[in-house]
């Protein structure tokens, strides 16, 4: 079964800690994670989010002048059901 995650990528952990503050400010769901290298070589973490939310980090992103974002990226994978 493949998914669609939305990837969030940044030029420093900085920017992505920054970012992540603002996630929870706003209860919005996210995982932090290594950022696929079929992406970018970028900081080396990214942050997952819900394809359908990706607005809503846009938002925050354009309010927010000083966190920088590298580019947002969705990708399918194969979901794995490692406890059947």
């Amino acid at each position: 079964m493949l998914r669609k995650q939305t990837y969030i990528l940044f030029p420093s952990h900085s920017d992505g800690l920054a970012l992540e503050k603002k996630l929870k400010e706003k209860s919005i769901k996210y995982i932090i994670s290594p950022t696929p290298r079929s992406l970018s070589k970028c900081c080396g973490i990214s942050i997952i989010i819900d394809p359908e939310l990706q607005y809503l980090v846009e938002e925050i992103v354009e309010q927010n002048k000083d966190i920088e974002v590298s580019g947002i990226h969705t990708i399918e994978k194969k979901a794995r059901n490692w406890f059947k």
